[in-house]
C-alpha cells in the first residue's frame, strides 16, 4: 500500500548567505559576474528539499500564505559544491512554481499545469537526487516569515 510522505522546504541559510557574499564581493571589487551567471537578488532565498526516499509520484503542493503576495519558486539544476560553484542561469529550472494569494481571498492561487509539471520533474529528480535546492522570490512585501510551503508525494 502506498503512503503519503510531506516534504518540508527549508530555508537554507548558509547558502543563501554565500551567495549574497559572492554579489558583495562583485560590487566592492567592482567586477562583473560570470557571462549567465545568476546573482541572488535581495528578495531571493535558497530552499532546499531533503529526499529520504528515491521513488516518489507528485501527488499535490501545500502552500499557506500568512499574507497578500506572490513566491516564485524555481528549481535548479545545480549539485553545489561546498566551495559554492557560482549558479548559471543556464541551471535553472522551467517552469517555476508560481503562487499567490490576494487582498480578501482566502486561498493560495497558482497556474495549476505548471505546478504540476514542476511537481512532476522534482519527483522525477529524486530518483538521483537526495537534496534538491530553489530559489524563492518574495513579492509584493511578502517575507520568508510569511510562508508555510510543503510538497506532498506518494512513496
Amino acid at each position: 500500500m502506498a503512503s503519503e510522505m510531506e516534504l518540508i522546504f527549508n530555508q537554507d541559510f548558509h547558502l543563501t548567505e554565500c551567495m549574497r557574499l559572492r554579489v558583495k564581493s562583485l560590487e566592492q571589487k567592482n567586477q562583473r559576474p560570470q557571462d549567465g551567471e545568476k546573482l541572488l537578488l535581495p528578495n531571493e532565498y535558497v530552499y532546499r528539499l531533503d529526499f529520504s526516499e528515491q521513488q516518489l509520484k507528485f501527488l499535490r503542493w501545500n502552500i499557506n500564505l500568512n499574507a497578500t503576495g506572490k513566491i516564485i519558486i524555481t528549481g535548479t539544476s545545480q549539485h553545489y559544491t561546498p566551495d559554492l560553484t557560482n549558479l548559471m542561469t543556464r541551471q535553472l529550472l522551467d517552469p517555476s512554481g508560481i503562487f499567490w494569494k490576494t487582498e480578501g481571498d482566502g486561498e493560495v492561487n497558482h497556474y495549476e499545469a505548471d505546478t504540476q509539471e514542476f511537481g512532476e520533474r522534482i519527483a522525477d529528480l529524486a530518483r538521483i537526487r537526495k537534496v534538491m535546492y530553489f530559489l524563492v522570490t518574495f513579492q509584493d512585501d511578502i517575507t520568508p516569515d510569511d510562508i508555510n510551503c510543503s510538497i506532498i508525494f506518494k512513496v
